[in-house]
């Protein structure tokens, strides 16, 4: 299996670890059955994510997938921070093997998830807005 160079970098000095004590919004995607979990962890203020943390466990592709995708989000609008696809995480990454997809996929579905926390949080439904967050079926993380 052969990784880009950007995937290693992301794998081996990943940006953004951590967790923020007092976050805005967390969200919890996958389950141990698929052997990846993520957690992100989002602050926001007027709108703009400031600070983005995460903690995964699981492959040196889902470490480097939840790495970019919070280079990505980091200063942008919630409602631009929503359009992030998998895709494009992927392809920030210069791509990802075929049997890895549903690490990126993961990434996605963590940003949302704490998105949806926010607006939990603060009595919005996010149905509307997130759309519903697919579950981790056996070994497939929604892929």
């Amino acid at each position: 299996m052969l990784y880009s160079e950007k995937v290693m970098d992301h794998f081996a000095n990943p940006r953004n670890v951590g967790e923020i004590a007092d976050a805005d919004g967390v969200g919890e995607v996958g389950n141990s059955k698929c052997g990846d979990i993520m957690r992100m962890y989002l602050k926001v203020e007027n709108d703009v994510i400031t600070d983005v943390k995460f903690k995964t466990f699981g492959c040196g592709a889902a470490i480097a997938t939840s790495s970019m995708a919070t280079e990505m989000v980091k200063g942008k609008t919630i409602s631009e921070a929503l359009k992030l696809t998998n895709r494009a995480v992927m392809e920030a990454l210069d791509g990802l093997p075929p049997v890895k997809v549903h690490c990126s996929v993961l990434a996605e579905q963590a940003i949302k998830a704490a998105v949806a926390d926010y607006y939990t949080r603060r009595g919005i439904d996010p149905t509307p807005i997130v759309g519903k967050i697919p579950e981790c079926e056996e070994g497939h993380c929604g892929v």
